[in-house]
């Protein structure tokens, strides 16, 4: 079996509809493929139908924005949130509020810009964004429409996004979000959590007592680790019991890694569908 459990819509960060994912899942020869939108589970619906027409198993995801506070300045790190219940009202309402904030978050990014003589307006970012959850990628389109970039990666040069322009969001603690999907039936995993070409990581320690309060699984096979660092996770995930993953993080146009890029073993699958959970 051929399993991708890391992609992303345009529900979020991501170019493509949910059903489009689903083709491109299918395009590639998967059997198995998670829709993990940033805060967000507006995409399932679709992808659920579209998954089934192309004969693709689909697992409901959300990539939630966290941050662990136990450091100066506090560390940012995405928590994988597989088979959540969606209707889950305190994982939903933080989920809401995270998603708002995106928002209040954009909207001063585009003053700053607009401060410096690019004439973005928040209506045209909204119009990026889809309906869906709000982030620095729709901002990045402004700035390619108007030739200040080409691509996304050059948009987030210090510069422009990575920089100048760039707010902090206002994301979840990590603890606090273990508690939200473990409660809401759901399975975490930690996504790329050696990716150090992102900036900080969190220490081992950390990952150690993120296990302890319900961590099921770490990301390890990603195009942002190199071959050590998945050694080094590989290593970690059994010290630890956690179940080991890999992905591609897909987000259509906005990243050159292709759909099924990393896989994840049926083995894995089969424990996070069989984890148990505490709803």
């Amino acid at each position: 079996m051929r399993i991708d459990l890391h992609t992303h819509s345009n529900r979020s960060d991501g170019t493509l509809t949910p059903a489009e994912v689903m083709a491109a899942a299918a395009a590639a020869d998967l059997d198995v493929v998670a829709l993990t939108d940033h805060d967000t589970t507006a995409g399932w619906d679709e992808a659920s139908a579209a998954a089934e027409a192309v004969g693709i198993r689909l697992v409901g995801g959300i990539e939630i924005s966290c941050r662990w506070y136990g450091t100066e300045p506090a560390i940012g790190l995405h928590l994988l949130a597989y088979l959540v219940d969606p209707a889950d009202p305190a994982l939903t309402a933080e989920l809401a509020r995270v998603r708002d904030a995106r928002v209040h978050r954009a909207e001063r990014m585009v003053e700053l810009m607009r401060a410096d003589g690019v004439d973005v307006t928040m209506d045209e970012v909204r119009g990026y964004a889809a309906g869906g959850t709000i982030g620095r990628p729709h901002l990045a389109q402004a700035l390619i429409r108007r030739g200040m970039a080409t691509t996304v990666g050059e948009a987030f040069a210090p510069h422009l996004l990575g920089e100048r322009w760039r707010l902090p969001k206002d994301d979840v603690d990590v603890f606090r979000a273990l508690d939200l999907v473990r409660a809401a039936g759901g399975v975490p995993v930690f996504a790329h959590p050696r990716a150090t070409v992102r900036g900080r990581v969190v220490p081992d320690e950390l990952i150690a007592r993120m296990a302890a309060a319900g961590l099921a699984g770490l990301e390890v096979d990603h195009a942002d680790h190199t071959p050590t660092q998945r050694a080094e996770l590989r290593a970690l995930a059994t010290d630890l019991d956690l179940v080991v993953t890999g992905s591609s993080d897909f987000h259509g146009a906005n990243k050159p890694i292709p759909i099924g890029a990393n896989l994840t073993s049926p083995a894995s699958l089969d424990a996070i569908l069989a984890a148990p959970t505490v709803r």
